[in-house]
């Protein structure tokens, strides 16, 4: 399998009124990439957390890189499927997939 890297972002917007992964739960979704990449002992998977993606409305957002696959409202159950399926398998999990917002003003 070759190099993936997760990008989990963990941003909290100022505004309380505002949606943001990091008010949605996305750090029980970094906890969970961490623990499933180390019980499937995933030495090739990095996993970061990041700031805001800009898909705020769609969060928790999760990409995974080389494939440039975005998924959105993830959760932390999802977590396992993702790496089963894409990580591991290279299927994308097409529920969760998403189009970044400024793609689809393209």
């Amino acid at each position: 399998m070759k190099f993936k890297h997760v990008l989990v972002c963990m941003a909290r917007k100022p505004n309380p009124m505002m949606p943001s992964c990091g008010g949605k739960g996305s750090d029980q979704i970094a906890m969970k990439f961490q623990e499933e990449l180390m019980k499937r002992g995933l030495n090739n998977v990095l996993l970061s957390v990041t700031g805001c993606l800009g898909a705020c409305e769609l969060g928790p957002v999760v990409v995974v890189y080389p494939d440039g696959v975005w998924y959105g409202n993830v959760k932390p159950e999802d977590v396992e499927e993702i790496v089963e399926k894409h990580i591991v398998g290279g299927t994308p999990v097409e529920r969760l997939k998403i189009s970044h917002p400024i793609e689809q003003m393209a």
